[in-house]
């Protein structure tokens, strides 16, 4: 049966922004951080050098140049990352995650990744205003029509 491409795309949608909002209160409630200060210290850790030029960290992070400034900035003043001036181009700034960022998130990974299990394999108690039928479908489809 061919379905309405747009209607699941609105509940996948719907769905992540569900999760992401879970996640953020749950991150910022035991470690003090939001699911984009999580997410960027962790692109951080897995990047060569623990560095990531700020442009780069925003696309990883979907955020445009004057947000992720912000959010650098943000996770500078916790301590979680430092700035470096790329010595080949002075214009270039790179994020850089410091001890206490890979603490961080040495402590929160784990935890994170449970929560994470918890709320995919129990949607539907935590999210009962979503059908999660109709959501497995919606997922199911759209994989369907992604070709690597």
């Amino acid at each position: 049966m061919d379905r309405d491409v747009s209607s699941d795309w609105s509940q996948i949608a719907v769905f992540a922004a569900a999760v992401d909002a879970s996640l953020g209160k749950w991150l910022t409630e035991r470690h003090g951080i939001g699911l984009t200060e999580y997410r960027s210290i962790a692109y951080l850790s897995q990047a060569p050098d623990k560095e990531l030029r700020v442009n780069d960290l925003a696309q990883k992070v979907g955020l445009n140049q004057s947000s992720v400034t912000r959010l650098v900035s943000r996770l500078e003043a916790k301590g979680l990352t430092n700035r470096d001036i790329c010595p080949d181009d002075g214009r270039g700034v790179y994020a850089v995650i410091t001890e206490k960022g890979e603490a961080l998130l040495r402590d929160a990974r784990t935890p994170y990744e449970e929560h994470i299990r918890d709320l995919l394999q129990n949607a539907a108690t935590h999210f009962p205003h979503l059908d999660a039928r109709r959501l497995s479908r919606a997922l199911s489809d759209i994989g369907n029509l992604i070709h690597p």
